[in-house]
């Protein structure tokens, strides 16, 4: 049986006959708008994210098989967290918090592309994910989340395939989220009060000097680079950088020629 199949990417619950699908499909001679519908009804849970999608169609009979992909784990969960991104630094700035109803819910969508055997293993896989885009999962680091998997604290949930929130449920994670932001917030301005005081402390000091003082109050690295000077640059209340006797040099040329003149 004489099959073709057509591989793309579509958004979500949106696919349209326009470039690529419509050209690809249109010389098989399928019925082009049924092909769309099906793809739409099969991705709808992947609304605002891109999915791989594999169109298998008959050249014969005409009939079609539609085999729909997953986006990345990581892009479930920022629609999980209703984040953009993951935070630039997962280890100490987290911005979202997840249940695990949340967590069950990915770990079945992603069921044929992750490792583990059983539910229960592949719940933890996707908590380890939210380990590295610094998204708490039930108020707990990764680390801590998997420890109550492991012990059980689950298995209800687990058992029963749990993936719904309650509207206050819901409220609750959006809460959670603004106070999470709120918290990098605060954390920032206080590194960044407790940098300018180095600094200020530090006047006429070598930038290596400084850097290294800000280094060992726990500094982070970008507000280091915001507040001090780029390397080559003086230091606040630094000396110039300039060459010994770059300057007189240059003032000496108005003298030379006035002694030309004589």
């Amino acid at each position: 049986m004489p099959v073709q199949t057509i591989e793309t990417l579509v958004d979500g619950g949106k696919a349209t006959a326009a470039p690529p699908l419509g050209p690809a499909l249109g010389p098989l001679g399928v019925n082009i708008g049924q092909v769309v519908a099906k793809i739409n009804e099969k991705t709808k849970a992947f609304e605002g994210m891109k999915v791989p999608v594999k169109v298998m169609v008959n050249s014969e009979t005409k009939e079609f098989d539609i085999k729909v992909g997953t986006p990345p784990s990581s892009q479930l969960i920022k629609k999980e967290a209703n984040i953009e991104k993951g935070s630039g630094k997962p280890k100490t700035d987290f911005v979202a918090d997840v249940l695990i109803e949340q967590i069950i819910k990915i770990a079945k969508m992603k069921e044929g592309s992750l490792t583990g055997k059983t539910l229960k293993q592949r719940v933890k896989e996707i908590i380890g994910t939210c380990n590295s885009m610094g998204i708490l999962v039930e108020g707990k680091q990764a680390a801590e989340a998997i420890q109550m998997v492991n012990d059980g604290k689950f298995d209800a949930e687990i058992k029963a395939e749990k993936t719904e929130l309650t509207a206050e449920e819901k409220a609750q994670l959006e809460a959670e989220k603004l106070r999470l932001a709120e918290e990098i917030k605060k954390r920032r301005e206080e590194f960044e009060r407790a940098a300018k005081e180095i600094i200020a402390s530090m006047a006429g000091k070598e930038r290596g000097a400084i850097k290294a003082k800000l280094k060992q109050a726990n500094i982070p690295d970008e507000i280091i680079k915001e507040l001090l000077p780029v390397e080559g640059a003086a230091a606040p209340g630094a000396p110039g950088e300039a060459k010994p006797g770059a300057q007189p040099a240059a003032a000496a040329k108005p003298e030379a020629k006035k002694e030309e003149k004589k």
